[in-house]
């Protein structure tokens, strides 16, 4: 988990490692997930290789990706025990996803990439159809949003019409070396299938949001069509828009899509 911040400038490496080395913490996180020997699995961070190693006994196909060319012989070196290892020596953000084929990802992530990384991984057109990212815990308390944090994100509305989100456990600050200033958490993304929304509604979804956070639902429909709305899908009428839950957002939405195709909306 690197903390690599570029101020400007070229790429700048190892300039804060945070690994996680116990193989007892590697081994209790792996089993939290469901990777198996028929997976191909992505793993965003590989560093030292401590998970690395553990990853590629676990899976068919692995590709791990390293930006610290400082780090690339000792996971190179791995490849002579693990023949299904590949080692991709480049920054995840800028590699191509597998264009098709189902793929798990897992990545002890740096804490000042997370957003890019959700939003990669979340966007693509063949995204995962899981993902277990190590992140700093108040970041994955805002993308996991209710009920594991008190209300839902931006950030989390964005990505639940395709992905379920939650955390599946904290992980204290110690357990890394050197220790970040924060504890981490396990945060997990299950691909739905199918959608609560189609691909061609996902911008329009995320004009609906974005507005509605900054401006309240109102800004979107009148407070007649939101009781409406929320009154025929049983779901209580919160006025605050800070205390909606995702469920009452994707109904608002959907009243909302419903009432443009109409030639005469309510009032």
């Amino acid at each position: 988990m690197s903390a690599n911040r570029n101020r400007g400038g070229s790429p700048r490496f190892s300039i804060s490692q945070n690994f996680l080395t116990s193989a007892g913490t590697i081994s209790r996180l792996l089993r939290l997930t469901s990777i198996s020997k028929d997976d191909h699995v992505i793993e965003i961070g590989a560093g030292k290789g401590h998970i690395t190693r553990r990853l590629a006994h676990m899976c068919r196909r692995l590709d791990a990706y390293e930006i610290d060319p400082g780090l690339w012989p000792a996971l190179l070196a791995l490849r002579e025990a693990a023949p299904n290892l590949t080692v991709k020596r480049q920054d995840f953000l800028t590699a191509a996803l597998p264009p098709g084929g189902e793929y798990k990802v897992f990545g002890n992530i740096p804490f000042s990439r997370t957003s890019d990384i959700i939003k990669k991984l979340t966007n693509a057109k063949n995204p995962p159809i899981e993902a277990w990212l190590l992140m700093e815990h108040g970041a994955a308390k805002r993308f996991a949003g209710a009920p594991q944090a008190r209300r839902d994100t931006l950030g989390s509305l964005l990505i639940k019409p395709f992905f379920d989100s939650r955390i599946v456990c904290r992980v204290p600050r110690f357990e890394f070396h050197p220790a970040p200033s924060v504890d981490a958490a396990l945060l997990h993304l299950v691909k739905k299938t199918p959608p609560d929304i189609q691909a061609t509604q996902k911008r329009e979804f995320e004009r609906f949001i974005e507005r509605g956070m900054r401006y309240g639902a109102e800004s979107q429909l009148t407070k007649r069509q939101i009781g409406a709305a929320l009154r025929l899908a049983g779901l209580p009428d919160t006025r605050q828009s800070a205390l909606m839950r995702y469920v009452q957002w994707l109904c608002l939405f959907r009243y909302y899509l419903a009432l443009r195709g109409s030639d005469k909306p309510s009032k």
